[in-house]
């Protein structure tokens, strides 16, 4: 048996015990009798694989999304999950369109919580993407502080021109985020795959926390009253932002 994955798989059983209350490094490594070291290795590469989330320098760890989604549980960031169940159905019956509740994790989106609508074709997309490369994500980016967007292009980089061309310079990015902070949308058309993504966000005291957004077929956007569409998807972000409040 390999030792490693061992351990491994006892760390993720002692944080899924109390999923969401921090583990300090030197904790985990005490209560399973290893070098500090080689726990903050095996550590690095389950956050790596997101199974677990560091939520700052010497402030712990807690299960991440890919501990999860391994089972459909939608009690990742739970308090907006449950802010966000009753709106999200509410607009997917109104609009008949699935849509997603979305955080921004390193230079991913990672979906938290999904509702389908009943379309016998429906657009699904993925539980994490670039950020880049979604409407929600691009939403995420550019509600990001001035200093945090900063540090995120220098981290990441800028997007390619195949995945967002208009923000694929500095300068073309930074108009993109403004934008986007002006509007309070997002959007993204994947052409090759004819889809039309709609993205705004949800706040919690103030701030930016997650996005919220709707995906559909292309013909079925241009078919539609797009103002109603946006209308409602505002809404339901404002009636979660409340309930968070």
């Amino acid at each position: 048996m390999i030792q490693v994955l061992h351990r491994a798989f006892d760390i993720l059983e002692f944080i899924a015990l109390e999923p969401e209350s921090p583990k300090a490094l030197g904790e985990i490594a005490d209560k399973f009798g290893l070098n500090h070291a080689t726990c903050a290795n095996i550590m690095k590469t389950m956050v790596t694989r997101r199974y677990l989330v560091q939520k700052g320098p010497k402030k712990g760890y807690t299960l991440g999304p890919k501990a999860y989604s391994l089972t459909g549980n939608a009690a990742y960031k739970k308090d907006i999950v449950e802010a966000a169940r009753l709106p999200m159905e509410k607009l997917t019956q109104n609009l008949n369109e699935s849509c997603v509740l979305a955080i921004l994790h390193e230079n991913k989106r990672t979906i938290i919580y999904r509702t389908s609508a009943e379309q016998d074709l429906q657009v699904r997309t993925a539980d994490e993407k670039h950020a880049y490369d979604s409407a929600s994500g691009r939403m995420l980016v550019s509600m990001l502080t001035d200093i945090e967007l900063d540090r995120f292009l220098k981290k990441y980089g800028l997007p390619s021109k195949e995945m967002w061309a208009e923000a694929s310079t500095r300068a073309g990015m930074l108009a993109e985020v403004k934008k986007i902070r002006s509007e309070k949308l997002a959007t993204q058309v994947t052409m090759n795959k004819q889809i039309i993504g709609l993205a705004v966000p949800v706040y919690k005291a103030n701030r930016i926390i997650a996005s919220l957004s709707v995906y559909m077929p292309d013909y079925r956007y241009m078919q539609a009253d797009k103002v109603k569409i946006w209308e409602r998807l505002q809404t339901a972000a404002q009636t979660i932002s409340q309930k968070l409040k």
